[in-house]
């Protein structure tokens, strides 16, 4: 009897022990530490909005973005109020001081494994030109939402030049992804309790249950191309696809990736890759359809210089005003709008001290709008700001960077322009494109910039 009074004590110890123990770490975790980062910020004069429990600014958010949201916007390039309205908001009610295992796998992308690619790329486009000549006759035109044909294209490109399949083979992966972005974006709007996503709720089980079918159809997909790489069944340039050359990298590191890393580069690629091409080349063609002397220039340019041939590398590195076009397009409408990075430990920036634990938005499209950078005309698309490249488009080197910057820029940038170049110029071979009276210009984002209603545009065949 004894022993069990003593286990019973032991056990209601443990118990009261385990609740103080979480009483106590949820308190230091959802106030205690954010008041004490809050504080540090303050001190050295950083200023922003008070910590609020759990939500902080999560309904001023969703109040101020439904609000602009919920209509379209003139047929400007004056965007920033409406896809970045909170943080502009808190921009200027506090100043300036908010605007402040690669490699492994960066050979992959050298410019010489490109040549390698360029077939994929390729075919990708001659598809995406012979669908559009199907809807549009010779000498006649056609209204086509350009964004919902662009991710398809950008989706083909993916699946032939990284991983050596068509697109309806990779299909499966695109569908999951884009479901998953969904269900991350309303967890994401939604009030934050730590521990929440462990919770076995309809929503948590079909998250994990995507990401689980996502990691088994590329892990499958790599061991494939595995055992075809050993036994030499894919030879003569067919490893010249991302998936093969990062097998290879993995293989000649000495401390290479594991499996489970490949299979994490792959869905970043898959996502990554399609998403932001897609809607940088449908803000082009929304673009160029805005200013049709542009767009006469581009394909002038286009047609001296590899007339009606399939381009290849060499062509599209002499096309200068294709990039300027390009270029002034991601200044004005980067698909990734702002860059977010984690402090895992102080960090110094410019004499400030930045505490671990700290989320960073570094806002693009802030700084590609500011017109200390870019001038008073800074909301204007003039392209002729990047005649002399990127480096002496703005009067700092650093306010240009869609692709990101440092030593975690986007590996795939090269990947991603010699893709947008060729489809710009084969699009440009063949057809002359104008807005439809149906477009809304509504540019908002959900994880990238994109138009809130399709992109509407009425191809001429020429």
């Amino acid at each position: 009897m004894g022993d069990q009074v003593m286990i019973l004590k032991t056990l209601a110890w443990a118990s009261v022990t385990l609740i103080l123990y979480s009483v106590v770490r949820l308190f230091y975790d959802i106030w205690w530490k954010p008041k004490s980062i809050e504080k540090k910020l303050k001190q050295q004069g950083i200023k922003g909005n008070s910590y609020k429990l759990l939500y902080g600014d999560f309904k001023e958010i969703v109040r101020i973005t439904k609000e602009e949201w919920s209509k379209p916007m003139a047929l400007n390039h004056r965007i920033v109020p409406r896809v970045k309205p909170f943080i502009q908001a808190m921009v200027q009610k506090y100043g300036e001081k908010w605007s402040k295992r690669r490699r492994l796998i960066t050979p992959a992308f050298h410019h010489h494994k490109l040549q390698g690619m360029m077939p994929a790329f390729l075919a990708s486009g001659c598809k995406l030109v012979d669908k559009l000549k199907e809807l549009v006759s010779p000498g006649g035109s056609c209204e086509v939402d350009m964004a919902a044909e662009f991710q398809i294209f950008s989706a083909d490109v993916i699946a032939r030049a990284a991983f050596g399949s068509s697109y309806e083979q990779g299909k499966k992966v695109f569908e999951l992804q884009k479901e998953q972005v969904v269900l991350v974006m309303e967890a994401y709007q939604s009030i934050y309790f730590p521990g929440l996503r462990f919770v076995p709720t309809r929503k948590n089980k079909r998250r994990y249950k995507i990401d689980n079918e996502i990691k088994a159809i590329l892990g499958d997909m790599i061991q494939k191309k595995e055992e075809a790489m050993r036994k030499k069944e894919c030879g003569d340039g067919t490893d010249d696809d991302l998936l093969g050359l990062l097998i290879q990298c993995k293989q000649e590191a000495e401390n290479g990736m594991s499996t489970e890393d490949l299979i994490e580069e792959c869905k970043l690629f898959y996502f990554a890759g399609q998403e932001t091409t897609a809607n940088w080349l449908t803000w082009t063609l929304v673009i160029l359809s805005m200013h049709p002397g542009w767009q006469e220039k581009a394909r002038e340019e286009v047609l001296r210089v590899c007339g009606k041939r399939k381009p290849d590398l060499e062509i599209l590195n002499h096309l200068k005003i294709v990039s300027m076009v390009l270029n002034e397009v991601l200044r004005l409408y980067p698909p990734v709008t702002s860059l977010i990075r984690h402090t895992q430990r102080t960090t110094t920036i410019e004499g400030m001290s930045v505490p671990a634990g700290v989320d960073i938005s570094l806002p693009t499209i802030l700084l590609h709008y500011d017109p200390k950078y870019w001038g008073d005309d800074a909301e204007e698309f003039k392209p002729e700001r990047f005649a002399e490249g990127v480096w002496k488009a703005s009067k700092d080197q650093n306010a240009f960077y869609p692709f990101g910057w440092g030593p975690r820029f986007c590996l795939g940038q090269s990947f991603a322009i010699t893709e947008a170049k060729l489809a710009l110029a084969m699009l440009l071979q063949h057809f002359s494109f104008e807005l439809s009276h149906s477009y809304t210009h509504a540019p908002y984002t959900v994880i990238t910039l994109q138009p809130q209603h399709g992109a509407a545009i009425i191809l001429h065949r020429i």
